[in-house]
């Protein structure tokens, strides 16, 4: 859910990366805060809370082309969720009050069924928090595309992209940054387009 900040004239917009384990989404945020082009002081530092073996990371920032919207800036919380399963109630936590998800699915063959019991966990995890994905934008970043065992992008998109309006979907080697910022780029165009549409008011 958008945050409004009175003080500072911002709108906050929060964006999930969601998927399976290992799948890439803690790259793309360190691709991001490491390449992310800000006015200067306006880069949140990157934070880790960690786990034995799992990550949740996030970060904020306001870009130096930061649309305005009703007098408020734009700003954004990137935040990942932890990939294994064990931690499906940080995943819930993380997702609550979210406004938009780049969905990182593994590119490889045999993790396929793990990218399906992923995104089937985001709907179901949303549903907990009375939030359906079909109002949320989101977009799909395909990574790993440069391992030789990865599956046609045509195959991901009937496994996890088969709906009556697809939603827009990337290609990436999330390690060399490519389709990284192709797809926050269009989720955050998505999130301020459902803005310009609304009427901005403060949260509770």
């Amino acid at each position: 859910m958008a945050i409004i900040n009175q003080a500072t004239k911002e709108l906050q917009l929060k964006i999930v990366y969601y998927g399976p384990a290992m799948g890439g989404k803690t790259t793309n945020l360190v691709q991001v805060h490491d390449h992310i082009q800000t006015p200067a002081g306006h880069k949140g530092k990157l934070v880790s809370l960690a786990t034995s073996s799992d990550r949740t990371l996030f970060f904020d920032f306001l870009p130096i082309e930061s649309m305005t919207i009703k007098g408020f800036k734009t700003k954004f919380q990137l935040y990942t969720v932890p990939g294994q399963v064990v931690y499906n109630t940080t995943r819930q936590l993380v997702l609550r009050g979210v406004d938009g998800i780049v969905f990182v699915a593994d590119s490889q063959y045999e993790k396929m069924p793990e990218n399906v019991e992923a995104f089937q966990n985001l709907c179901d995890n949303l549903k907990q928090l009375k939030l359906d994905l079909g109002e949320i934008p989101y977009v799909l970043q395909y990574n790993k595309r440069d391992l030789p065992n990865a599956a046609p992008v045509a195959y991901l998109d009937f496994l996890l992209n088969r709906r009556e309006v697809q939603v827009p979907s990337f290609a990436g080697t999330a390690h060399k940054g490519e389709g990284v910022f192709e797809a926050l780029n269009m989720v955050t165009r998505l999130l301020l387009q459902k803005y310009l549409h609304q009427e901005v008011s403060p949260s509770v």
